[in-house]
């Protein structure tokens, strides 16, 4: 008689966030170390202002929509942030991979700045 394999789920990765200590919590906080960050995982109890301000803010980088304000205290013992971000790290990747399907942005790419023409080698001199 075969067991059915339980159903991984992603909160068995959020003690470890912890441990690493990989999370950024609340706007401010996210918006000062944007060059850390790999995602933003925002709560679905979130103001709709705050959302699309976030969805600006953040238009570079995937946003998330899952979980309740209540979710995040139980999960990573903080009261009240409805926006938290994940620092770039091999668990990010796994957590989001995890919560891609909640994404509700298409991170916008960066532009590229524009490369010098190549000069010709005859050209130089």
């Amino acid at each position: 008689m075969s067991n059915p394999t339980p159903a991984r789920s992603v909160e068995r990765l959020f003690p470890f966030v912890l441990r690493a200590g990989i999370l950024i919590i609340g706007r401010e906080k996210l918006r000062h170390n944007k060059g850390k960050l790999h995602f933003v995982l925002i709560t679905e109890d979130i103001a709709e202002s705050i959302r699309a301000e976030i969805l600006l803010d953040f238009k570079y980088y995937p946003v998330v929509q899952h979980y309740a304000a209540a979710d995040l205290e139980k999960f990573f013992k903080i009261k009240g942030a409805k926006a938290i971000g994940f620092a770039k790290s091999g668990l990010a990747q796994s957590i989001y991979a995890e919560l891609k399907a909640h994404r509700i942005n298409q991170p916008v790419t960066k532009p590229k700045p524009p490369e010098p023409p190549a000069i010709s080698p005859e050209r130089k001199s």
